[in-house]
């Protein structure tokens, strides 16, 4: 074995070089022999070549230039996939590889230690954050959106139960003289088990208990039935996260469709059930702020404001592993073929990207605007006046804002 040959086989270890074609292989071998490249610089060209699968862009060869310097080769091959990365998507000619027709897991019920109960796991100083409890109530989740970052934490394919949780549930001790807002939909879909396990049972009679708990639940399903079958607490919210039917069909997989999502909401809305509307992620593509437009209308349209609680805004982030994790899957997605700048620590479009989508998406809901809360979701403190002319100074503003306009909305006494 010669030096490069022990270099070349160092360096793909522990890399995504055994996920790409075989002729990718052999083209990025035989370029890697070519060019001497650095255990870096061949890290980073691997990725390339996964990534351009991954978006259904074809192979690296497409764009590999043609020179005899190495860094004039690295840097114009980067220049190039940067070009195609960071150009508005577009799902015209995207193909579907390897994505499941039908939900396939395995439950399993056990005895957890702890509860579950604890700050959303993004809550930061860095971004506006609502402060919003969440509660575990069941572990992955059954859909398969490829952004999502609940990939990276557990087990996709296995669904937990906690045996104890209604006792658990129970016995949990808050202070009855401050207003909680909880959310179920964090570590899975809050609907889409229905009432499996006793879950839906527990949580209403909880919300029974403590009235002082504004409990939301989280949802892309339209499973919905429980709810129609049984008197619905005034202090639970239903909140359905909504995406454009392009961004549903090729990137939330399993999911209910759009218009099921919407007629599920109505419905509730219907028996008095308050309901509210996540935009997250809006993802930029070719044509994306038309198509998000009509979603926009079609919520004023068929929803009165005071049914509506809320509408919340966010885009993409992403964290390295989720990152890793979706190089590691066999499948097409353009979810990562975004323009990365740094968001306080982790990947996200560019300011003035975000500065777009996120203003004609309030814009849209002009009607709206003093009626319903908005808010936006895990962004800088900035992009809320960018947004919406106005910010919070702390999280804690913003958290006490949110409560108040929630419980007069679903006819509670707001507790500081």
């Amino acid at each position: 074995m010669n030096n490069y040959e022990e270099k070349f086989q160092n360096s793909i270890q522990n890399t995504f070089f055994y996920k790409l074609t075989s002729q990718d292989q052999d083209f990025v071998r035989l370029r890697a022999f070519e060019h001497k490249f650095s255990h870096q610089e061949l890290k980073q060209i691997i990725d390339i070549a996964r990534d351009l699968a991954l978006w259904d862009e074809g192979s690296i060869e497409k764009i590999f230039p043609e020179h005899s310097e190495r860094k004039v080769v690295f840097s114009r091959l980067k220049k190039a996939y940067e070009t195609l990365r960071d150009r508005p998507n577009s799902y015209k000619d995207f193909t579907l590889k390897n994505i499941p027709t039908e939900q396939k897991y395995t439950f399993k019920t056990q005895e957890k230690e702890g509860f579950g109960l604890g700050l959303c796991p993004v809550a930061s100083e860095k971004t506006r954050c609502c402060n919003l409890l969440t509660l575990d109530a069941v572990e992955s989740c059954g859909f398969d959106c490829s952004y999502c970052s609940i990939q990276s934490f557990y087990n996709q394919n296995t669904i937990t139960f906690d045996s104890g949780f209604k006792e658990k549930l129970l016995k949990l001790n808050l202070d009855p003289n401050k207003t909680y807002h909880i959310g179920t939909g964090q570590s899975s879909d809050s609907l889409m088990w229905g009432n499996r396990e006793g879950i839906l049972d527990a949580l209403f009679t909880f919300a029974r208990k403590h009235p002082n708990v504004i409990l939301e639940f989280k949802t892309k399903s339209d499973n919905i039935k429980y709810f129609l079958q049984n008197e619905v607490p005034k202090n639970i919210l239903c909140t359905w996260s909504l995406n454009t039917q392009t961004i549903i069909d090729n990137e939330e997989h399993l999911t209910a469709s759009l218009e099921k999502r919407i007629q599920a909401a109505k419905k509730l809305a219907d028996i008095g059930v308050k309901v509210g509307f996540h935009f997250h992620p809006i993802v930029e593509y070719e044509g994306y702020l038309t198509e998000y437009g009509k979603v926009y209308q079609r919520l004023i349209t068929e929803f009165d404001p005071k049914e509506v609680a809320l509408v919340s805004f966010g885009t993409l982030t992403f964290i390295k592993p989720v990152i890793k994790q979706l190089r590691s899957r066999d499948f097409h997605t353009k979810i990562t073929q975004i323009p990365h700048a740094d968001a306080s620590g982790k990947t996200s479009y560019p300011q003035d990207t975000k500065v777009e989508m996120f203003k004609h998406a309030y814009k849209s809901f002009t009607p709206w605007h003093h009626e319903v809360f908005f808010y936006l979701c895990m962004e800088d403190h900035g992009m809320w006046n960018k947004t919406f002319g106005y910010q919070y100074a702390t999280n804690n503003d913003f958290e006490r804002e949110m409560l108040f306009s929630y419980s007069q909305k679903l006819g509670l006494e707001f507790l500081v």
